[in-house]
């Protein structure tokens, strides 16, 4: 199985630390935002990660080049000022020609997550990771879901129908690569794809009842948007490693 990880954007929101570096460069305690995905991809069953970079890519290049956790490489979306994730996922059609897992590159997830999602094969063509809490933000990616099937993801969704979250960690099986390249292809070709989130993609999938759910509910994992956001992460990774000495004795 294969890992991209999409890490393109600047991640305005937290400038000026993100002046010269993306957000997924940005440290969490010891470790980058990114070397702590590796760090957790490298316990479970996953071959390679393919890390899709843009701005300050070549801060990006040098952790790859230092980590040795799981293989590695990256890919230049040179496009990258002008799109949105959706585009950023177009450019990485080429690695997407057998099973793979896209997570954003401003989520930070213990390796329990991943490994359930790996295991958790319905016979779906894409299997979303969900999570789910009392009550939801504009910030949330949004999802209805009904009967273990994702029926409608998104940040505009009516909260009267909205029973869970999208993490940004997802699974492509089966024909779930060549229709999600295909609708890719479609949305950057018609309307405003290089405006729009890759969720918007799958939500269309949706509509064909082809994306399942993994809820991982109980699981620990954050995302990163804002300077509150990046003090919370260091939290929720100390309640995964309490000392430098067991996340050392952790590493794959």
């Amino acid at each position: 199985m294969k890992a991209i990880i999409l890490s393109a954007g600047q991640g305005r929101r937290l400038l000026p630390l993100t002046a010269d570096k993306p957000k997924s460069a940005l440290p969490v305690g010891d470790r980058s935002v990114l070397e702590w995905q590796l760090h957790e991809i490298s316990q479970c069953d996953v071959d390679e990660v393919v890390v899709v970079t843009g701005f300050a890519a070549d801060v990006i290049d040098d952790i790859v080049a230092r980590q040795t956790s799981v293989p590695t490489r990256t890919l230049y979306n040179p496009f990258f000022a002008q799109c949105d994730n959706l585009g950023t996922c177009w450019v990485a059609k080429p690695e997407m020609q057998g099973e793979f897992i896209i997570i954003n590159g401003d989520t930070l997830f213990e390796a329990a997550i991943l490994r359930r999602l790996l295991a958790n094969d319905v016979g779906a063509a894409v299997t979303l990771v969900t999570d789910s809490k009392a009550s939801y933000d504009d910030d949330d990616m949004k999802v209805i879901v009904s009967d273990g099937r994702l029926r409608r993801v998104g940040k505009q969704l009516d909260r009267a129908n909205v029973n869970g979250e999208s993490i940004g960690m997802m699974a492509f099986r089966r024909e779930g690569p060549a229709r999600f390249a295909a609708q890719l292809d479609y949305m950057m070709r018609h309307g405003t794809g290089l405006k729009q989130w890759y969720l918007a993609a799958v939500d269309q999938l949706a509509d064909h009842g082809l994306v399942a759910t993994c809820p991982i509910d109980g699981l620990s994992w954050c995302e990163i948007d804002d300077q509150s956001d990046l003090e919370r992460a260091a939290s929720v990774i100390a309640t995964w490693y309490p000392s430098p000495a067991a996340s050392a004795g952790k590493a794959g």
